[in-house]
């Protein structure tokens, strides 16, 4: 008898069948002397679509909501089902005695390997496997300590109550919205809040009135120093008191009140998790969220020089460490030989900073692969993007950045004026990478660093002079993908209830592997543009804000649902009251919803008329550029952009030139020819 053992992903199962010794290969599975491995593709299983309990449910219509099946069924994904129907088949296999769930350690890949099993009908034993890494100890370790099945029956539960909580708020309160308002909106659990902040953030910048400020600086020959009151603000919105302070201080000589030596180090980053990769490629490369990721899997997946990169976690285990020399031996070519050279002269120290069996869940952070690099593979994106990882991996393991900061206090007539410099001691990490301090990281306040040469307490320095420049206060800057990705991951400050704002510590909105989509998913339904690296709302997405229910504005909703689902997960709360509270939720969203007396209007109407209703058709975004779409849903007729009444590309001037000319050579030669002339001349002029 065998073990059936279910992986997520193909790469996953080849990496377990290798270590298990299964060498015999099929299409779909990978067989030895005790295992038949097999895989999922993510989800092959999903929740049944609405008009699959019910054929009305194919036309939109405000009567029929809400949607409340008595339960929600399963069907399987149509694109996938051939892989779906092999592990069918392999579950019938007299031979295999029980399943192994070996899907990511996880709520999501519970919920993989779970919807397989009862779409399939499984009924045997079961067992899960249940490991924070794919390296063959961390493989081995885990089969040796199987769990079983039913001990995760919880963490189920509660990936179960997020995927029917989403269907039945957001396809009911997508399907009221567009019934009520005859326009294609959309409202989520994370996709509207996102929204939201981003509508937000540009209400400030609207609303927000620059004022002009004044800072003070004076030069004392061989250093600079910058006005601070008691309280260390340099700005004085009051020009005739920096004007007063710059009479009463020029050309007066100042005594060095303070000065300030100390030692200092900054410690190496963190690895990357997938965000603060997007995060950086989009600061540095200028690389969209979901570049970054699809490069990323390029790496992962078909060159196998970096690890998982779909995780949420800055540290490795320790079951990794033993693998950093072979690791750091794979990338010492090109660029890197140099830089890795430095960390095979001493024994590799890691601490807590970087290795922390805690803070690893599913994945542990991306970093190189033990696979020798050969760059001249790899393309300049992913040339680009592999050297992000290296460098940060190399930093990860070097020395802090030590310096000596000197600060200089000096008074002048009763006002302190304040100096810093800054001596390296020792580059350290920084020498790898040429990562600095973002501006967003720090405030525009922040005194500049200049070189100090050796002064003593009580000196007396000469003012030389004396400058007051004059600024204005700017408004909050539009959220790029960077800032986003941020303000995604770490929403709390947005949520004023403290037990609130830390349940959503763990999570935020998203998933790192979502969040480069629901960005996508904004743009392409016209909710967000891209303004070169920021990202405004549109007038659709500002009205849609507008429309929603005040809880689907905010993060609030899913800091709430994620308390609940992490006390289901530990069994400390029920699955049945969550989804009947679900429930009457969505009945209360729906009622509102058709309640509302607010008036939708779009704002991307063309000039060409749908040619079945006749009516003006919206410009939309699709799936290969622009389209044009009716705002009649009843009507539903789609076309490009460019597309005329033939159906063919929207003729250019050249082109229409050489129809004009085509329909007076047909008009001078026959009454035939005379009479297609008119019906061409006819048919080019119908625009649409």
């Amino acid at each position: 008898m065998k073990s059936l053992v279910l992986a997520e992903k193909p790469s996953v199962a080849r990496e377990i069948a290798r270590v298990l010794k299964c060498n015999t290969k099929d299409k779909s599975y990978l067989e030895g002397s005790a295992y038949v491995v097999t895989w999922a593709l993510g989800h092959l299983v999903t929740l049944a679509e609405p008009e699959d309990y019910n054929a009305k449910y194919k036309e939109w219509r405000l009567e029929d909501l809400p949607m409340m099946p008595v339960n929600l069924e399963l069907k399987v994904i149509k694109k996938t089902a051939h892989q779906f129907y092999a592990i069918h088949q392999l579950m019938k296999r007299p031979d295999i005695k029980e399943l192994i769930i070996a899907t990511d350690a996880g709520r999501e890949g519970e919920l993989v390997a779970r919807w397989i099993m009862a779409a399939a009908k499984w009924k045997k034993p079961f067992r899960r496997l249940w490991i924070s890494s794919q390296t063959d100890n961390a493989i081995r370790e885990g089969f040796a300590a199987l769990k079983p099945g039913n001990a995760y029956n919880n963490l189920y539960d509660a990936a179960v109550c997020r995927a029917e909580a989403d269907w039945l708020v957001g396809l009911n309160v997508t399907r009221a919205l567009t019934c009520k308002f005859n326009a294609q909106l959309n409202a989520g659990r994370v996709q509207t809040p996102t929204l939201g902040m981003i509508v937000n953030r540009e209400a400030e910048i609207q609303k927000f009135v620059p004022k002009d400020y004044w800072t003070i600086r004076i030069n004392f020959g061989d250093y600079f120093g910058d006005w601070r009151d008691s309280g260390g603000n340099n700005r004085l919105f009051d020009v005739a008191q920096a004007t007063v302070i710059a009479d009463k201080i020029n050309s007066q000589t100042g005594i060095i009140k303070e000065i300030r030596m100390e030692s200092k180090s900054e410690l190496p980053p963190l690895a990357y998790h997938l965000t603060e990769l997007q995060r950086d490629a989009n600061k540095r490369l200028g690389f969209s969220a979901q570049k970054t990721l699809s490069v990323l899997q390029g790496l992962y997946e078909n060159h196998k020089v970096v690890t998982y990169p779909r995780t949420d976690s800055r540290y490795i285990s320790t079951d990794i460490v033993p693998t950093l020399p072979s690791r750091l031996k794979s990338i010492a070519v090109g660029p890197y030989a140099e830089l890795v050279k430095p960390l095979f002269q001493k024994p590799l120290v890691t601490t807590k900073r970087f290795v922390d069996n805690t803070k690893v869940s599913d994945h542990h952070a991306i970093i190189p692969t033990e696979q020798p690099l050969q760059l001249t593979a790899l393309n300049v994106d992913e040339k680009k993007l592999y050297d992000l990882i290296a460098r940060q991996f190399i930093a990860v393991l070097s020395s802090p950045h030590r310096y000596k900061q000197t600060t200089i206090v000096t008074n002048v007539q009763g006002e302190t004026f304040y100096s810093v410099g800054k001596v390296v001691i020792d580059q350290g990490w920084r020498a790898i990478t040429s990562r600095q301090v973002e501006r967003d990281e720090t405030t525009a306040d922040a005194l500049p660093e200049q070189n100090l040469r050796s002064h003593e307490k009580e000196d007396k320095v000469q003012v030389e002079n004396c400058r007051v420049n004059r600024a204005k206060t700017k408004p909050p800057a539009r959220y790029n993908e960077a800032t986003l990705l941020t303000a995604m991951e770490s929403p709390g400050k947005f949520i004023e209830d403290e037990e609130l704002r830390e349940s959503i510590k763990q999570g935020g909105l998203g998933t790192v592997a979502t969040r480069a989509e629901i960005i996508e998913k904004l743009i392409h339904a016209s909710y967000i543009e891209r303004h070169g690296k920021e990202l405004a709302p549109t007038s659709k997405g500002k009205q849609l804000i507008s429309l929603v229910s005040s809880d689907l504005k905010t993060p609030e909703l899913t800091a709430q649902w994620e308390q609940v689902l992490a006390n289901i997960a530990k069994g400390k709360d029920s699955k049945a009251d969550f989804i009947a509270r679900i429930r009457e939720y969505t009945m209360d969203l729906v009622k509102e919803t058709i309640a509302d007396t607010a008036i939708y209007k779009a704002d991307n109407i063309s000039k060409v008329k749908c040619p079945l209703c006749k009516k003006y058709m919206l410009l939309v975004n699709g799936k290969r550029g622009k389209m044009l779409a009716c705002p009649d849903r009843a009507c539903g007729h789609r076309q490009p952009e460019k597309e005329n009444a033939f159906g063919g590309m929207r003729t250019s001037k050249h082109e229409s030139r050489m129809n004009q000319k085509l329909i007076s050579e047909y008009s001078d030669n026959s009454t035939v020819g005379s009479n297609l002339g008119e019906l061409l001349k006819a048919a080019l002029n119908k625009k649409e």
